[in-house]
């Protein structure tokens, strides 16, 4: 189960003007083992999904279960800075909510300049994994 904890009013990345409503969601706590002292220790995962919601309808929303997961999701490597310690490290996944019994796409990445043809051919071969 993952639980709303709050939410977010962010704005469209092309268009400056336009609004949306982010819903942060928390999963189930769990127990880590540090690769450094091998203690462990507790931890929940945190992710953020869009909606279609308005502000007063996101309210309402906090506190709310959903069954599913907060998962590592594959995505484009990005640079990320370890607060503590300073260090950038390159990242490959994020942490994305996975809603019980879903069917698994594989993420399209779109090619820079492919003719239209191509990338309709390309989106038809993608298998759906369950």
């Amino acid at each position: 189960m993952v639980t709303v904890i709050g939410y977010n009013i962010r704005t469209q990345k092309d268009n400056e003007q336009k609004t949306y409503i982010s819903l942060e969601l928390e999963g189930d706590i769990e127990m880590v083992q540090s690769q450094a002292t091998g203690r462990f220790y507790a931890t929940v995962r945190r992710c953020a999904i869009s909606s279609t919601f308005d502000q007063l309808t996101a309210e309402r929303m906090v506190g709310k279960q959903m069954p599913g997961s907060i998962e590592r999701v594959p995505c484009e490597p990005y640079d990320y800075t370890i607060e503590a310690t300073g260090e950038a490290i390159k990242i490959g996944y994020r942490w994305g909510y996975v809603p019980e019994g879903a069917m698994r796409i594989p993420a399209v990445r779109r090619i820079v300049n492919q003719p239209k043809e191509q990338e309709e051919d390309s989106l038809q071969e993608q298998p759906l994994v369950k």
